[in-house]
């Protein structure tokens, strides 16, 4: 089968941005070349782009599907609280059953606003229920399941032994490995330091080298969980995951708001990988990361919209604006210019997920992971540069298509590959019973 998708903006989001009006030839869901002119290529199907913009398939690097059942739950809390009051409470009370609702839902919300892919953090318990719901969609996700073996106020919903922690994270390595050519991977994912014993972590480290694959936590996110970790283990956040071996080019670190200058180099040199998370750093109160300072180190850094109690959506195009919009508070005008942030959820995700090869940009023999965004909306129009337009104007409203692997998943909202009104009902029911097991009022 060979797409021919006609006559749009190619925003290809290359090494070099390049941008061109013309056409994209799929075949058996890869791109197989890009074109100026297409009136003389033949194809089994043809796309008329009708002049929109086509740019890779967003990725996001920190998302917790687990969660997106609990939004609107946990508003107006501070990091800390918010965990221990509401997020861990309600974790805790997930049955199987409830966690793939939830899985779905997330993936339901992604791929409608342009996300197709992401690297998650679910829960401790029922990863492969999670991993049955995303494979019922088509999200390429990298799957972790939450590692936790100690933390105050922890409920019993959420603890387990590192050894049963070890075993089941492992397990879960070989049934989705980490570089299989497959949609859903699987990774480590210790939740932060105040919740993994030190073992846990040295233990994490090693089988991350021996199975190759990523490890995905959170670090340096607010002041009070800074200063916690340095009263716990006699270190700041990253001189800590250095004492226990995690600091490694597998390491992805969410949020790192809160860093010494000093600490930025051993960020840079280590080769971790920052997961910026701007509306939740917001919303939260954590701060603004620094990351036009860690982009100018040559530190890789991605965007991520966390979980939905904490942002409250989950929408890629709204993270990179806001991403711009911040650097410009902090930094001044064009720190970050729009051709960055677009790269922060196309290219620079994909890298974050070792799949810059096979998907976060439009080249010939990557997937055909592509989002056509109509620029001609009123509050759009007029767009001289393409890229701009993207992050500064248009909304996941304006986004007509979504394909993964050359097919055609979401249009015009409406997802093609299952029924999003069966999906929210689901959710719906699911939410209520874990908020009845969990005891907490919605």
């Amino acid at each position: 089968m060979r797409t021919l998708l006609r006559d749009g903006i190619v925003v290809t989001m290359n090494a070099t941005d390049t941008v061109f009006f013309g056409s994209v030839l799929i075949e058996d869901g890869r791109v197989v070349e890009l074109l100026r002119d297409a009136t003389t290529t033949s194809a089994d199907r043809v796309v008329d782009l009708e002049g929109h913009a086509l740019v890779p398939g967003f990725v996001q690097t920190h998302v917790h599907g687990c969660q997106t059942l609990f939004r609107g739950a946990a508003d107006d809390r501070a990091l800390l609280d918010w965990l221990k009051q509401r997020i861990w409470p309600l974790e805790a009370a997930h049955d199987a059953r409830s966690l793939a609702a939830s899985c779905e839902l997330t993936a339901l919300e992604l791929l409608r606003s342009g996300t197709t892919a992401a690297l998650t953090m679910e829960t401790v318990h029922h990863t492969e229920a999670a991993c049955s719901a995303y494979a019922r969609t088509p999200l390429k996700a990298t799957v972790g399941k939450c590692l936790m073996d100690q933390g105050d106020e922890v409920p019993a919903g959420l603890t387990e032994s590192t050894a049963n922690s070890l075993r089941e994270a492992e397990q879960f390595l070989r049934e989705y490995p980490p570089h299989a050519d497959a949609r859903l991977r699987a990774c480590f994912a210790p939740r932060f330091a105040l919740s993994c014993s030190e073992g846990l972590l040295r233990d994490v480290a090693a089988l991350t080298r021996a199975h190759g694959a990523l490890i995905h936590t959170h670090g340096a996110e607010q002041k009070a969980e800074v200063e916690l970790v340095r009263r716990a283990t006699g270190f700041h956040n990253l001189a800590y995951l250095d004492h226990v071996g995690m600091l490694a080019p597998q390491l992805r670190l969410a949020h790192v708001v809160h860093l010494e200058p000093a600490e930025w180099p051993l960020l840079r040199d280590s080769g971790t990988h920052v997961l910026h998370c701007p509306s939740s750093n917001l919303k939260l109160g954590s701060g603004i990361a620094p990351i036009v300072r860690y982009l100018a180190l040559g530190i890789p850094v991605s965007i991520g919209a966390d979980g939905a109690p904490c942002n409250n959506n989950l929408d890629a195009l709204r993270e990179a604006r806001l991403a711009a919009q911040l650097q410009a508070h902090r930094e001044g005008p064009g720190s970050l210019p729009a051709h960055q942030a677009l790269a922060l959820i196309t290219r620079n995700g994909a890298a974050a997920l070792e799949r810059a090869h096979e998907f976060g940009s439009i080249r010939e023999g990557l997937a055909a992971d592509l989002v056509e965004i109509d620029l001609g909306t009123p509050h759009v129009v007029p767009s001289p540069d393409p890229i701009s337009a993207i992050i500064y104007a248009a909304e996941r409203a304006d986004i007509r298509r979504v394909f993964v692997d050359g097919e055609v998943v979401v249009e015009r909202g409406e997802a093609l590959y299952t029924d999003a009104q069966r999906v929210v009902a689901r959710a719906n029911e699911e939410a209520r019973k874990v908020f009845s097991r969990a005891g907490v009022a919605r």
